[in-house]
Formats: C-alpha cells, sequence, structure tokens
C-alpha cells in the first residue's frame, strides 16, 4: 500500500496492512473501496490517480486528468478526474467519462498511469473548454512541455469531423507558451480581441550596457510599451514592491511605457485596461 497514493481499501484490510476501523477513521474516500490518507492534499493529480484505481485498465486519464500529470499548473484542484473508457459503456460516480477514439499513439505513460500525450491532451482540451480558459490550460502546458500548437494541429486534421475542432483550432491560433499566469494569458485575450497587435510575452529589456535587468509580462518591443500583470505578491510582499518600483524607474529610463494591471481591473474594467494600453501605444507611435 502507498504510503501517500490512492489505494484500494478492501485489499489493504484483507492482506492486513490496515484494520477495518483503521481504514475508516484514518483514511479519506475518494471512490468507491478507493482511499488516500487523510493527510494527503487531494489535488488533479491524486483525483487521477484515485480514478484508475477504481476504473482499472479500460481508462486513461485525459483532459484536465492528464493535463495535471503532464505538469500544468492551473487545474482546479476540485473538478473531477477525466478518463477515455475503453470498455464498454458505463458511468463511474464522481468521474467524467469520456468514450472518444484514442489511437496508441496518443497514450504515453506518466507515474506509472495510461495518459493521452500532451498533443492529444491539448487537442481535446482544446475543442471541449470555453476558449479563455482553454488558452490558458494550453498556455500552461506548451510552457511547461515545449509543445507547441503546431504540433497539435495533424490531430485537427486527423479528426476533422469531430465536434469542436474547428473551435480548436481558433484555440490553437492564440496559444502562446511564455504565458507564466492564467491572468496573463487572459490580459492578453482582452487586447487581442480588443484589435490591438497580438504582444510578446516575457520580454527581456537590457541596460545602455546590454546587460539584462527586467523581463516584462507582455508587450510591444517594437514600439517599447510593457503590460504588467501585478498579482497579490507585487503587494504583499515588500521585497517584490522594493523591487518593482526599481524595475519600472529603469524601464522607464530606458524609454519603456508600463501598464500595470491587477485582478480587479482585469475582471471589472476590462474596457478601461484595454483603453490604457491604447493610449500607450498611439503615444509610442504605434497605429492603433
Amino acid at each position: 500500500m502507498p504510503a501517500d497514493q490512492p489505494f484500494r481499501g478492501s485489499l489493504a484490510v484483507r492482506d492486513g496492512s490496515l484494520t477495518r476501523h483503521q481504514l475508516t477513521h484514518g483514511f479519506k474516500r475518494i471512490h468507491r473501496d478507493v482511499y488516500v490518507r487523510k493527510d494527503v492534499r487531494i489535488d488533479a493529480v491524486v483525483r487521477a490517480r484515485a480514478a484508475h484505481e477504481f476504473a482499472g485498465r479500460a481508462a486513461v486519464c485525459c483532459g484536465m486528468s492528464a493535463a495535471a500529470l503532464h505538469g500544468a499548473r492551473w487545474i482546479d484542484p476540485d473538478s473531477p478526474a477525466e478518463v477515455i473508457w475503453l470498455g464498454r459503456r458505463r458511468q463511474l460516480d464522481g468521474i467524467r467519462i469520456r468514450f472518444d477514439t484514442v489511437r496508441d499513439v496518443e497514450i504515453t505513460t506518466v507515474a506509472g498511469l495510461p495518459v493521452t500525450t500532451i498533443p492529444r491532451t491539448m487537442f481535446d482540451l482544446a475543442r471541449r473548454l470555453p476558449r479563455v480558459r482553454a488558452v490558458q490550460v494550453l498556455d500552461d502546458l506548451s510552457g511547461v512541455s515545449g509543445i507547441s500548437a503546431a504540433d497539435v494541429l495533424p490531430l485537427c486534421a486527423r479528426y476533422a469531423g469531430l465536434r469542436g475542432v474547428s473551435a480548436a483550432r481558433s484555440v490553437l491560433a492564440l496559444v502562446d507558451g511564455g504565458a507564466e499566469s492564467p491572468q496573463e494569458t487572459a490580459t492578453r485575450l482582452l487586447l487581442v480581441d480588443a484589435g490591438l497587435p497580438p504582444p510578446e510575452t516575457q520580454i527581456r529589456v537590457a541596460d545602455e550596457h546590454g546587460m539584462l535587468f527586467a523581463r516584462c509580462d507582455l508587450g510591444w518591443p517594437e514600439w517599447k510599451v510593457a503590460v504588467e500583470y501585478d498579482g497579490v505578491q507585487h503587494w504583499t510582499s515588500e521585497k517584490q514592491r522594493s523591487w518593482d518600483i526599481e524595475r519600472f524607474e529603469r524601464l522607464e529610463r530606458a524609454g519603456w511605457l508600463v501598464v500595470r494591471v491587477n485582478s480587479e481591473q482585469l475582471r471589472l474594467r476590462p474596457r478601461e485596461v484595454v483603453e490604457r494600453v491604447r493610449r500607450k501605444l498611439r503615444q509610442a507611435g504605434a497605429p492603433v
């Protein structure tokens, strides 16, 4: 019985690893007869492992479960596990079942579990998730894996008749592995949807001596306009605030115009964010 992984409770009791009382009082039940220690944080990876333990060999982890197993960071820990079911049709409580066609070359193994490959995972998410969320997760997967949208496009051709493939192509056209948070992706999409030129991500800025001193979230090096998303750490960390002050002063001395955006502005005042960026681009001479 693994110390921190989901396991079959009945097997642990049968082989004497646990008593029924220990199982009931010291472990959390995730699915029928599938348990994990009470101190284990249940995230998307643990849910994927539990789902496979419950479903058995006929299940291949896919979708958000596959994304989490491949290293994606921006996955809701409370979302249900997702598997492609290769056996006879059935329902599995607490697990999102897909009855998709999947080829052997589209299945790999991660930490001992059968999982859809990264390109296949990206393809499935691109055709099923809402647009912004799809781009956020694909940005993340692309960033951690190095797999690009171009690696996924052959699947769009192979499965051209599937529902959502047209939407998937649109999502893939927007993927940028440089995003370091879902909010950065949301900011980028907001600006692109408003008709502004697509910004570059993670722009390195050097001083007059060629020494790198800053990296901007988004921007247009041609016009020296940057957009910075300020997460919580920019306001709660004294060290981060001090560094931000110094960095923005140096960017201004280097001729850059910087627009800072936070979650409240992005969520409640998106038009204002767009207009602030548009004004800076016009100030820099961009034809917008």
